[in-house]
């Protein structure tokens, strides 16, 4: 067998000489998934067939269960991220075999080496003495012909290494010292490239690598250097080093105010590489330490220094990442009011409060700037036409914009309201709104509105539903994560987007009302097929089924597979068009309705008596299992229920306007705004957020924040300190946890 891979390897036509290893591979990638994720191996093959035939996250974890072995979401997810990266491996494998074929030095051993290896880290080193590099002091070295001299110090038995090296003295090489020199850099690169070494060092640094930061010494004293005062003098081990804490010096470090290393002890390092390579005290034994110590602070210690540095680099992102997007699926899961009548407003002081009203479906209907503050203070004016706009409009609630004079704004609205049917007044996160307003999206929807007014129809549309507004905007650009500029744009937005996806697909989308960018995210559409349907729409009027969606132009079947069970059509002739039971088992629910000698409406509710006195397990076949049968029944027991909650008000503290009215020892109401791997700030209505540490979020030891807070939680803090000066306010919620 080996030498039939042999022969395909000496194959002229790279493409066919690896079509044996790329077909193994499927069968390797399931094993190894199944492995490091301790997970059933039938499972995890179906979850890469069914990712390889097209199907979506969202689709496979709701209507493939049976083949899945019932993987949730976040096991498919991990599913696919890791057969990338495992495809990654793979084909850089091939990438090896073809170089290190061509230079002819191919052997039977390290075939299988590369063929086992599955670790990109040990992939490189295995491949690093092969690797073509640049013209290298060994290099060079070598092309004078002094191998053979590194070779007769390594065995360390020369008793006259310059007596050894005269015989070297030739051409370009004019004396014994730069003979000794050349083979001493022939032996510091084979140190640097030997994996036994490489792994030596990688695992001191694993055990002892200290992460320090300094300051430059020119930016001490600068305006732009007090943000990292925390790091002019900082070291602590790497392995203990938060992301947050990395993520602030490596940002310091790029704009030129901090120096950032990672080491350990370098004397420690070279004497135990020595002590694999130096034999005795004789004097080649002596040319052979000096190369190794060479090789060790030339060429081993930066590279793996630099491999540590990414690696934590990666890591820090990765869990920055993660933080970022359990905010941002908090944030598109918020609570809905639904569709009534509102009233946005973007606050402000110099230019006005923008004012907008919207109709129950979120259109447009009126808009003004009112003047109720400082310094133009038309209070009494602004209050009339607050109210003439509230009842000409039916006005149903009011959404404000948490931004620039919205405890001001708040406090005004509240005034300003009558005391009969007064419209519930929300405070709404305006993140990103400015984004959206100068968008592409938003100039399609209001081209002959400012951005002003954009901006007051963006709060107050994402009263009504954040997720449909809050899709319209660049995820990273919400402003609920740490770093996301500094972190790896490609992941986080990937990353951003399995969360959209997941959050839109979860709670369903209304076909005949969505817009394009919501269809956008639902599975098996995209771009192309969400503007078709929004064309057909515009031209045919509302879908009446599902199965209309197949005249859509370019939405085959396959795309309808995927998207038919996430798309809702109220008050369909079917019900079951309304709910999360896929078109695939209509037949089954069909069925059952015959069984139970009632309609399929009969089946539909909590208190249906004929879907009680079903049996699942009497259904069950080939094609339908008893997984999708219990979601089935779960679903006609509450069909199309939206899985988010309901929206509250929520009232400040009024006897707190501003950071100078808080003392130490308050116990206030607040709204968690942010949450990060350190902490949660809360908003407690004095226009700057305070901090509740990690340590500070419960009265037990808390590992991650999102166990304990939730984004635009309810919550009591207690004011622990204050720093007026760098306008810093401490918050603990030990003690004090009253979550509305």
């Amino acid at each position: 067998m080996q030498k039939k891979k042999l022969c395909f390897l000496f194959c002229p036509v790279p493409a066919f000489s690896y079509f044996w290893l790329r077909m193994e591979n499927i069968k390797i990638f399931t094993k190894l998934i199944s492995s490091e994720m301790h997970l059933p191996e039938a499972g995890v093959e179906n979850t890469l067939k069914l990712l390889s035939e097209g199907c979506t996250i969202p689709f496979i974890s709701r209507y493939r269960k049976e083949r899945t072995g019932g993987l949730d979401e976040v096991q498919v997810t991990a599913i696919s991220d890791r057969y990338e990266r495992l495809q990654e491996i793979a084909k850089r494998k091939e990438t090896v075999i073809n170089t290190i074929s061509e230079q002819g030095r191919m052997t039977d051993e390290l075939l299988q080496r590369i063929t086992d290896c599955w670790e990109s880290t040990m992939l490189e080193d295995i491949y690093l003495p092969y690797k073509p590099k640049r013209r290298t002091r060994a290099q060079v070295a070598r092309e004078q012909g002094l191998e053979p001299l590194a070779i007769l110090l390594m065995q360390q038995r020369e008793s006259n290494p310059q007596r050894a090296a005269q015989r070297y003295v030739t051409g370009d090489v004019t004396t014994v010292v730069q003979a000794l020199q050349g083979a001493q850099d022939i032996i510091a690169e084979q140190v640097s490239e030997n994996e036994r070494s490489r792994q030596q060092v990688r695992a001191a640094f694993r055990r002892e690598a200290m992460i320090a930061s300094r300051v430059v010494k020119t930016k001490k004293d600068s305006d732009e250097a007090q943000k990292y005062r925390d790091y002019f003098d900082f070291s602590e081990p790497l392995r203990r080093c938060s992301s947050h804490r990395l993520l602030a010096m490596r940002r310091g470090e790029a704009e030129g105010v901090l120096r950032v290393s990672i080491s350990i002890d370098d004397q420690t390092a070279v004497e135990r590489l020595q002590h694999h390579y130096v034999r005795g005290y004789s004097e080649c034994s002596r040319l052979v330490g000096d190369a190794v110590a060479d090789g060790y602070k030339r060429l081993l210690q930066p590279a793996i220094e630099t491999e540590f540095s990414s690696q934590s680099k990666e890591r820090a992102d990765r869990e920055a990442i993660n933080v970022f997007a359990e905010n941002l699926r908090q944030l598109l899961l918020s609570a809905p009011l639904g569709q009534k009548r509102v009233m946005g407003i973007d606050p402000g002081f110099r230019t006005g409060c923008k004012v907008v009203c919207l109709d129950a479906q979120g259109n447009l209907l009126h808009h003004e700037a009112v003047f109720p503050h400082p310094p133009v203070n038309h209070r009494m004016q602004a209050t009339v036409h607050l109210q003439q706009m509230i009842a000409d409009y039916g006005i149903e609630a009011i959404a404000i914009g948490n931004g620039t004079a919205s405890r001001e704004t708040k406090d005004f609205v509240s005034d300003s309201l009558p005391d009969k049917g007064r419209p519930q007044v929300f405070v709404v996160s305006e993140d990103g709104a400015s984004v959206y307003s100068a968008s592409k999206v938003a100039r399609e929807e209001f081209p002959d509105e400012d951005v002003t007014v954009r901006g007051a129809v963006s709060i107050g549309r994402r009263l009504m539903d954040p997720l449909a507004e809050l899709v319209k905007i660049d995820p990273k650009s919400i402003g609920v994560g740490q770093y996301q500029h500094d972190v790896d744009q490609t992941l986080l937005k990937q990353s951003l987007d399995h969360v959209v996806e997941s959050c839109v697909n979860m709670v369903g989308v209304n076909l005949n009302t969505a817009s394009k960018h919501l269809l956008t995210y639902v599975s098996g559409l995209g771009p192309t097929l969400a503007q078709n349907i929004v064309d057909y729409r515009a031209q045919h009027g509302p879908f009446a089924s599902r199965r209309q969606l197949l005249k859509v132009a370019r939405l085959g079947p396959a795309a309808f597979l995927q998207c038919a069970g996430f798309l809702r059509i109220p008050g369909a002739e079917n019900p079951l068009d309304n709910s999360a039971v896929h078109p695939e088992s209509y037949a089954v629910v069909e069925q059952m309705a015959r069984d139970q000698h009632c309609t399929i409406a009969q089946l539909i509710g909590s208190n249906s008596e004929h879907r009680n006195a079903i049996d699942v397990k009497r259904y069950v076949s080939d094609s339908v299992g008893l997984p999708t049968l219990n979601d089935i029944m779960a679903e006609l027991k509450k069909p199309g229920r939206d899985p988010r909650e309901e929206v509250e008000e929520f009232e400040f503290d009024s006897n707190v306007q501003t950071i100078e009215d808080l003392h130490e020892g308050m116990v206030l109401p607040g709204i968690v705004t942010n949450i990060t791997n350190f902490g949660a700030f809360v908003d407690i209505g004095v226009h700057q957020d305070g901090l509740v540490h990690i340590s500070q979020l419960a009265d037990r030891y808390v590992s991650d924040p999102t166990q304990v807070v939730r984004l635009h939680e309810q919550v009591m803090v207690r004011v622990t300190a204050v720093d007026l000066r760098r306008g810093r306010i401490s918050l603990s919620m030990r003690g004090q946890r009253l979550s509305s």
